[in-house]
């Protein structure tokens, strides 16, 4: 278990690293070619490798931080019984949308995220469906776990929450991502809301919410408690990739998105964070309680008790 926490951690440092290399290459490199220009032979091919296969490494790193963080709390039914779904349900929404244009709208990827699945869709694109929709979900469930019992109301509620955190991901990624001067995609239905269609974040919705569901089911066949004591894993999972989108999108001039997209992710993530550490926290004290009232019974003398001495 050791192996896998350090493991986990080397992962989520590399992930981090990724993003922030990745702001360097495309915010401070790229705008410049004289400093491209500029440096040596294994500068130049290391700058063309991370355009080439920047993307690639840290999504595959995100997908491996969640993946082992999923099997170590929660085991490797919870853990496969989202990837799976999670997967291949974006992947079969990816592929439609990238072919027909339903449910997100008319667009198709360039290069610099990986191998296309049937020509039209990065291998790395489900994988991020699922590292980012899997910490939007755990921490929306752990969260609700505080407020509401166990119940069809709280298993929507967290699916929708889930979703919804999905969804303002690429919200506040989209802008930056489809229009830099080095695009990662291109919407071909050019959209009201700064280059994109409102039916995008109605397909993200859409889609999370259909595999979340799926995930919730399966999970329903063998509950179980969600680690609130190790929450910050995913939420720094999840915080790091909207911080990733945020700045690309702030130096592109896209005020408006980073805006809301603040308001309806970092602040109800942290609210949700809190309140299920508050939830551990209580269950602490409670079992404190208990153990105090045992150790207070073992104390009581025998006679209070309504039994005499020999």
């Amino acid at each position: 278990m050791k192996r896998l926490v350090i493991t986990e951690r080397a992962c989520l440092i590399g992930h981090v690293l990724s993003l922030v290399f990745g702001w360097a290459g495309l915010l401070i490199v790229l705008p410049n070619p004289d400093l491209i220009a500029s440096l040596p032979a294994i500068g130049e091919k290391a700058f063309a490798w991370s355009m080439a296969g920047g993307g690639v490494v840290y999504m595959l790193l995100g997908t491996a931080t969640v993946a082992i963080y999923a099997y170590r709390t929660l085991g490797l039914w919870h853990w496969l019984t989202f990837m799976l779904p999670a997967v291949f349900i974006s992947l079969g929404s990816e592929l439609s949308g990238t072919s027909t244009g339903f449910p997100f709208g008319h667009y198709s990827y360039l290069s610099g995220l990986g191998y296309k699945i049937g020509g039209l869709v990065p291998f790395t694109i489900p994988l991020s469906w699922f590292y980012v929709g899997f910490s939007g979900y755990v921490i929306a469930r752990a969260g609700l776990e505080r407020w509401l019992k166990p119940s069809w109301l709280r298993d929507v509620s967290a699916i929708a929450t889930g979703s919804l955190l999905l969804t303002v991901w690429d919200f506040v990624l989209d802008p930056a991502m489809s229009q830099m001067s080095v695009p990662f995609w291109v919407w071909h239905q050019p959209g009201a809301f700064f280059g994109m269609p409102y039916q995008n974040f109605v397909g993200w919705f859409a889609t999370g919410c259909v595999f979340m569901t799926v995930a919730t089911l399966f999970w329903k066949k063998f509950p179980t408690h969600l680690p609130s004591k190790q929450l910050g894993l995913p939420l720094a999972v999840y915080l790091s990739n909207i911080a990733f989108g945020a700045v690309l999108s702030l130096a592109g001039g896209f005020w408006i998105p980073v805006i809301l997209g603040v308001s309806l992710s970092i602040v109800p993530a942290f609210i949700l964070y809190r309140t299920a550490n508050s939830t551990q926290i209580s269950d602490l004290e409670k079992l404190a309680e208990i153990q105090q009232a045992k150790e207070k019974t073992a104390q009581v003398p025998v006679a209070s008790v309504g039994v005499m001495p020999k």
